[in-house]
């Protein structure tokens, strides 16, 4: 299985990104943005970091980049995309993913562990378990996913809200949700399946060097279901 990994100037976790990926089993290519063309891969990653310094709007411009319209193309045609953070930004601008990722609550910059919770599996979850809980970091300004009520009953109705935030052993529950999102929703997928954007971070939860490995679960599921 080999993973295509977009680098757009400014963003800053395509290393990490590649390491835990072939940590899961995975040959990767690291592909510059402005290239229309993207290489013959089983799986497109959108990573974290702040695409274009995050003017405009987190993901905006960088979705309008060259090899972004083959991100497109190929999610659209089924094939399997995933965008991390600022990733999960692009593919909401690019219109691959609904509603808005807005400022966080109480306007912070948030970087820390967050509890996640799997509520729907999907294809690029693979054989993880519906209801796991995974440690992941956190780290973002503009994390906070907003969407209409309308969107958001949807978003239940069809099963595509994968993650939500939860409270984590011991902790109160008001520490569960790091940035407002409605819902408590910390990753969401197209109708079909394909794409899956989220704001944690498991590329920096791989390795025990990084303080757990509750990312590396996820990925090693997503490489072994794409592959």
């Amino acid at each position: 299985m080999k993973a295509a990994i977009l680098v757009f100037p400014g963003t800053n976790r395509e290393g990490d990104m590649r390491a835990a990926l072939e940590g899961a089993g995975a040959a990767t290519e690291l592909v510059w943005h402005g290239d229309g063309a993207l290489p013959a891969c089983d799986l497109v990653v959108l990573p974290g970091g702040f695409s274009y310094g995050d003017y405009l709007r987190c993901g905006a411009m960088a979705a309008r980049s060259p090899a972004m319209a083959e991100v497109a193309r190929r999610a659209r045609a089924g094939r399997p995309v995933l965008g991390v953070c600022n990733g999960f930004q692009m593919l909401i601008e690019a219109g691959l993913l609904p509603g808005a990722l807005a400022r966080n609550a109480g306007l912070d910059f948030v970087c820390r562990d967050a509890h996640v919770r799997l509520d729907n599996p999907q294809k690029l979850t693979g054989a993880l378990e519906a209801g796991a809980t995974l440690r992941l970091p956190v780290a973002h300004g503009e994390g906070n996913y907003v969407a209409g009520a309308g969107l958001l009953r949807r978003l239940r109705d069809e099963g595509r809200v994968v993650f939500r935030y939860v409270a984590g052993p011991g902790e109160p529950g008001w520490r569960a949700n790091p940035n407002g999102s409605s819902d408590d929703i910390a990753a969401i997928a197209n109708r079909a399946g394909n794409v899956l954007g989220m704001m944690p971070h498991p590329e920096d939860a791989s390795f025990p060097r990084q303080g757990g490995c509750d990312g590396a679960r996820l990925l090693r599921a997503l490489v072994e279901a794409v592959a």
